[in-house]
Formats: C-alpha cells, structure tokens, sequence
C-alpha cells in the first residue's frame, strides 16, 4: 500500500504556512523537507510524523503521540490536524530541536 494522492496534498496543506515545501515518495510514504530538511514524513496509512528529539520528543510522547518504528518521528497530535498554523508552530519547534 503506499500513501494516497489525497493525504499527500493534506499534509501539504497542513504545514503550508512554513513555506519552502517539497516532498519525496519513499517506501510507500513520503518524506516532507523544507529548504531541503526533511522534518516530516507520512505513512502508507496516512498517518504524518514530526522529526524531533530531546525535549521536544518527550513531550510529544508525553502527550500520545506515537512513535514511527525506532525512527525520531513522532505522531502529529490530532488537535493540530485542523488547524495549520498550529501544526506549523509544533513542525518548527520540531525543526528547532534537531539543531
């Protein structure tokens, strides 16, 4: 199964406000960079994830979100999968943490 033309453009659409966006399929999913980072991905069921770590990562797993495999992604929260400005301002607390 890979990731749908419908989720991809969601996931677009959901961290549009960040600007400098594009994506690469991956083993069934995507990866989602800005400026050429990747910060994000998407499962093949839809499901997008966060890159972060340290502080950012507990408290994302603190909170339930749920972690890609062994990887440093971590579920977006679903209060922030309608509103993109929030999604964006936890995608840059996310990016911030990976320097």
């Amino acid at each position: 199964m890979s990731v749908s033309d419908a989720d991809i453009a969601f996931a677009l659409e959901i961290f549009a406000p960040l600007g400098g966006l594009t994506h690469r399929k991956m083993f069934g999913g995507i990866c989602i960079y800005r400026d050429g980072d990747i910060f994000a991905l998407v499962s093949s069921d839809g499901q997008i994830y966060l890159k972060a770590q340290g502080d950012v990562a507990a408290d994302l797993r603190d909170n339930g979100s749920s972690q890609f495999h062994n990887m440093p992604y971590w579920s977006l929260p679903d209060d922030r999968l309608d509103d993109p400005d929030a999604a964006s301002d936890l995608a840059r607390q996310t990016m911030q943490s990976l320097q």
